[in-house]
């Protein structure tokens, strides 16, 4: 075949090849909010899809999909197609829906690409409580059952779960502290302080004007480690001798079948947002927590959690 004839030969072969090789992402991505506009979510959600956009060259939307206690944006996360264009911010709801019974979607069902945040649960009570550290306060509630009570929360919530999963990994029947339920750690502290209940189980920054105010005390704090702004709070295994981890957290997932490459660039991407100085400046100045988590170890998080939230719910009667 004559040089002249390859040339365009070359070159058809070089055009129909190129789709197939582009590079991802060659579109817009879509980033799926479970929760409202406005929201501690959603404002998180928000800079992380500007760390992404930045990082991946290409615009990142949110889309605040609502309702259902947030089934209706996960489910969305879960049935969009494989291919890297639409991503979710998954909540710690996510863990809870199969076992309360409210819809079958669940962790199992989604890519993990990366951990962003986790707000540590904080077992706090009224500064002049009789219990002087977390290990008296299991030994009362143990041999007092009905007697102490906790709010700052609705029930089934995750700052709930978080404490009675505290409460039975240390062989406490979780109902035996009954509930007064809220909406948020505010009122929950108003009815503290008013000595209407005993416990408070809420993030510590939810805490820290209460505590600033002398009003309230931190017992322990659900985290495997001493939270850095908060170094002087013993982690659950520091007070009582047991590991116990929960609270809230947020997390970027896609569907399940994501490919390895997609992921492993989407993972590449959100490390570098989550260490830039914007993203960990944000979070701190609106008193979220920073916590990373790489593809492998969040899906393997999320799967420990949905077990512990299926004891305990089980434990507590919520399934409907």
């Amino acid at each position: 075949m004559k040089r002249t004839t390859l040339i365009p030969v070359v070159a058809a072969l070089a055009a129909l090849a190129g789709p197939a090789l582009a590079e991802f992402p060659e579109r817009p991505i879509t980033l799926i909010v479970p929760w409202s506009a406005g929201g501690g979510t959603d404002a998180v959600g928000r800079m992380i899809a500007e760390g992404l956009s930045n990082e991946l060259g290409t615009p990142v939307n949110v889309v605040n999909r609502t309702g259902a206690g947030g089934i209706v944006g996960h489910t969305a996360m879960i049935e969009a197609e494989p291919d890297g264009y639409t991503l979710g911010l998954a909540t710690a709801e996510i863990t809870t829906y199969a076992a309360i019974g409210t819809s079958e979607i669940s962790a199992a069902d989604m890519t993990a690409i990366g951990l962003m945040n986790f707000d540590a649960s904080a077992f706090n009570v009224r500064a002049d409580s009789e219990w002087g550290d977390a290990k008296a306060a299991l030994a009362d509630i143990a041999a007092n059952p009905g007697k102490y009570k906790a709010s700052g929360f609705p029930v089934g919530a995750a700052y709930h779960l978080a404490f009675a999963s505290f409460l039975n990994q240390n062989g406490i029947d979780p109902t035996t502290v009954p509930v007064v339920p809220s909406q948020g750690a505010a009122p929950g502290f108003q009815e503290l302080v008013a000595d209407g209940v005993a416990i408070v189980p809420s993030s510590l920054p939810e805490a820290a004007s209460m505590r600033d105010a002398g009003l309230v005390k931190t017992l322990a704090v659900l985290s495997a480690d001493r939270l850095e702004a908060y170094p002087d709070i013993p982690t659950a295994q520091e007070a009582v001798g047991t590991v116990s981890v929960g609270g809230t957290w947020r997390g970027v997932v896609g569907p399940a079948g994501l490919s390895e490459d997609v992921t492993g660039q989407l993972g590449e991407a959100l490390a570098k947002v989550y260490r830039s100085d914007s993203f960990q400046e944000f979070m701190a100045n609106r008193g979220f927590g920073v916590s990373w988590l790489p593809a492998d170890e969040f899906k393997a998080f999320m799967m420990d959690a949905t077990a512990s939230n299926a004891d305990v719910i089980g434990k507590l009667g919520l399934k409907q």
